[in-house]
């Protein structure tokens, strides 16, 4: 987020607008913390995981009569353009403000990499290569010691971020919530794994499935395995961003600032196919990306 608040700043700058920060999102308007940035602002930040305008959680702004004072408080303010960073609930908070009269564009970043309108998010990628070398570490212990290790990770509702980490790590199985748990299969094909004669099993298991405790717990209970248990929990969402992640928050600010000077407003800045385009709110959900089934399955396959 931090890459995407430099490049939005430094760009507005340089075409003549005045650019503001609202600190903790939605919840920021309602409070008036709105504050003037200039380029010296943004400035070291890009290497920073995080947001340096801070974020809140703020479900009230579901409420039309808070929504109406959010638009009155940015007109006030004399905000022409309102710029969002975030997931799906920013994107609808983004929305209800376009709905009022106000212009806004959604610059989508989320490490679930579960949006519409977008193939990548801001911070997936990020995410993805951290899980990646935690995992790799975590290997070495189970290789050295025999043993099976569980590893949860993030993905409450979508499975994206453990399947992608599945496939770059060699994961042995990732449970997601996109398909069913099936523990007394798990348990047959860690039994199967070892009778060919592999020594260590590492499992993935996204927060949104039964968790990574009660997989543990299974396993140990069902087998003469006794699995370590990772929680990488926060670990996935800090850090400095990716190579991939710097340049999609260049790319996607500056194709905000584009739409904008160009008379365009309400869009989300979506990377589809390696090209990145604003698409209308309204039409977002044309433009869905679920799991891929075949990436799911090339799991099991290249485990063995």
């Amino acid at each position: 987020m931090n890459a995407a608040i430099r490049a939005v700043t430094r760009l507005a700058l340089r075409k003549g607008y005045q650019v503001y920060g609202i600190e903790r999102g939605f919840l920021g308007i309602i409070n008036s913390e709105i504050r003037q940035l200039s380029p010296r602002d943004v400035g070291g930040i890009i290497t920073t995981g995080g947001t340096i305008l801070r974020t809140a959680r703020f479900p009230e702004f579901k409420e039309h009569r808070v929504q109406e004072k959010a638009y009155r408080i940015l007109q006030e303010e004399g905000i022409d353009h309102l710029i969002v960073i975030g997931g799906d609930g920013s994107m609808a908070g983004a929305e209800a403000l376009a709905a009022l009269g106000q212009s806004t564009m959604t610059i989508p970043a989320t490490i679930d990499n579960d949006m519409n309108g977008t193939q990548y998010t801001i911070g997936f990628d990020t995410a993805l290569n951290t899980i990646v070398d935690a995992v790799g570490r975590i290997r070495d212990t189970s290789n050295s010691h025999e043993r099976i290790a569980v590893v949860e990770v993030m993905g409450r509702h979508s499975g994206h971020l453990a399947v992608q980490a599945g496939l770059a790590c060699g994961a042995e199985i990732v449970m997601i919530p996109e398909y069913p748990v099936d523990l007394e299969g798990l348990c047959k094909h860690i039994n199967e794994s070892h009778q060919m004669g592999k020594e260590y099993s590492v499992i993935l298991v996204a927060e949104g499935q039964l968790g990574g405790a009660a997989v543990k717990a299974y396993i140990k209970e069902h087998t003469y395995f006794d699995p370590s248990l990772t929680v990488l929990g926060y670990l996935q969402r800090g850090g400095s961003p990716s190579a991939f992640d710097g340049l999609l928050a260049a790319r996607m600010s500056q194709v905000a600032l584009q739409l904008i000077e160009s008379g365009e407003k309400n869009q989300i800045t979506g990377y589809i196919d390696g090209a990145i385009r604003g698409i209308p709110y309204e039409d977002t959900a044309r433009y869905r990306f679920p799991l891929e089934e075949e990436a799911y399955q090339l799991i099991s396959i290249l485990s063995r």
